[in-house]
């Protein structure tokens, strides 16, 4: 395997972000979180989000659109609680802005705000089931910038908190072309420019997402590019798409998994392909891509059971490969939903009453990566066939991050950096069965193995490994 050593464009840390949502009856990723008897976030889902190391953590989807901040800010008992329109249930807003800011705060993320955008202009969002309204306008989203982030705030002093809480990114629009006709792009790209202005009149600091997929991308960079900082979009899809005879959903996978391996090596493809999909869109333009929603989407008992085998965790780490190749302009992105007690589609499952966070493969793979990547990317020009491999460079460290694709064998690999000596070296690596699969307390069974590198420099990549390499050069 050969390196070229010459850096190429700078890889946003923002790469490893996570997506919190309350999710109300369908999964209790918000609720099933908070200590209610302590007032305060689990311990155990703390301390296992620091493991995972998120360098974004984004607050809203779907939910934004009928979500009222003001009802979620000051003293509990004075909160109002509101309709989960689309998830089912009613949230109690015990847990709002100050208290997502300061679990941001306790991890190492930065804060993502998704704001209410009219509802998306989605009438069945716009009032819930007594008639309340719940569209926010472009002043309501100001005055949550203004909330958040001016230096005197006499309501948030007031709520306990005198210095800023410095939410430095937000999104304006959640899916919001996912409804056929509920308003045109280029109305929806003026609309942009109206929140964005009013927003940045609070703070000018701040940088906006602007929504962007489904045929937005050039109307809102034409109409509103010079008022957002990225370009939004969401890739929720199956691996089986584009295939006759699904093998992934329900229990299927069970029955062949070699097949099921194949099925999801390919998603890579599919993946890789939506993605330059959205940079061929902006070519001509600076413009940088956020993926602000990403994970397969199967059915199954709680979701995607298929997501809990170590197979998964190999599929995404090649989808992180991808979001590395593509970092000149992709550079915001994600694998997964956050947490929650049901869905195995989130990085986090938080079991309930009683037990102990713990990660799920898709997790397991970004925390890895994420702790050991480059500031910059490199081209790997010679890469042994079946595996999968890309590099980043900081100073005299060349990081690796190869994924072996063959189901049952390794595969030997001499590692070189063109014109320089490799001096040492230190290989993390996530290997097990590819059909085992994460449940309570197991996920423990599945840690990075750190190893010295040869002197040789040769290294064996088991059989459905991901493994972080830092080589030392000079």
């Amino acid at each position: 395997m050969r390196i070229d050593p010459t850096p190429r464009h700078e890889l946003s840390p923002y790469l490893y972000m996570q997506f919190m949502e309350p999710l109300g009856t369908t999964d209790s990723s918000v609720a099933a979180s908070w200590d209610h008897g302590r007032n305060c976030w689990r311990e155990d889902l703390v301390e296992c989000t620091r493991r995972l190391g998120p360098t974004l953590m984004r607050w809203g989807g779907c939910f934004a659109s009928y979500y009222r901040w003001r009802e979620a800010v000051g003293p509990r008992e004075a909160r109002v609680p509101m309709q989960n329109l689309l998830w089912g249930g009613f949230e109690t807003n015990q847990v709002g802005t100050a208290e997502f800011v300061d679990f941001c705060r306790q991890v190492g993320a930065d804060a993502l705000m998704t704001v209410n955008f009219e509802s998306d202009f989605r009438p069945y969002w716009s009032h819930d089931a007594t008639g309340r309204s719940r569209v926010g306008d472009a002043r309501e989203a100001a005055e949550w910038v203004r909330y958040c982030n001016a230096l005197d705030h006499a309501e948030r002093r007031g709520h306990g908190f005198p210095e800023p809480l410095h939410i430095p990114l937000w999104q304006i629009g959640n899916e919001t072309s996912y409804d056929a006709g509920a308003i045109e792009p280029e109305a929806a790209a003026r609309k942009t420019v109206e929140f964005a202005r009013a927003m940045r009149a609070e703070d000018p600091t701040i940088r906006l997402i602007g929504w962007g997929d489904m045929g937005w991308t050039r109307p809102m960079v034409d109409i509103a590019g010079e008022h957002v900082d990225y370009i939004a979009f969401h890739h929720v899809f199956s691996p089986d798409q584009g295939h006759d005879e699904p093998v992934l959903r329900t229990q299927e996978y069970r029955k062949d998994f070699g097949a099921t391996w194949e099925r999801l090596m390919g998603a890579r493809d599919i993946h890789e392909a939506r993605i330059r999909g959205m940079c061929e869109q902006l070519q001509g333009t600076n413009m940088p891509l956020a993926m602000t929603e990403c994970h397969f989407a199967l059915t199954g008992r709680d979701r995607c059971d298929v997501m809990a085998t170590w197979a998964t965790g190999v599929a995404y780490a090649r989808m992180a490969n991808v979001h590395q190749r593509y970092g000149e302009r992709l550079k915001i992105a994600t694998m997964a939903d956050f947490c929650g007690t049901r869905w195995q589609v989130n990085a986090i499952m938080v079991p309930t009453p009683g037990g102990q966070a713990f990660m799920m493969p898709v997790a397991l793979v970004m925390s890895l990566y994420r702790h050991h990547t480059g500031e910059r990317a490199l081209d790997v020009t010679r890469v042994p066939g079946d595996l999968d491999a890309v590099a980043s460079r900081t100073g005299d460290t060349v990081f690796l991050h190869v994924v072996n694709t063959n189901r049952t064998r390794s595969v030997k690999a001499t590692l070189g950096v063109d014109g320089m000596r490799v001096r040492s070296g230190r290989v993390h690596q996530l290997c097990a069965d590819p059909e085992f699969e994460v449940m309570e307390g197991q996920s423990e069974d599945i840690v990075p193995v750190e190893s010295a590198l040869p002197a040789d420099a040769v290294w064996r990549f088991p059989a459905a490994s991901v493994s972080a390499v830092e080589l030392k050069v000079g």
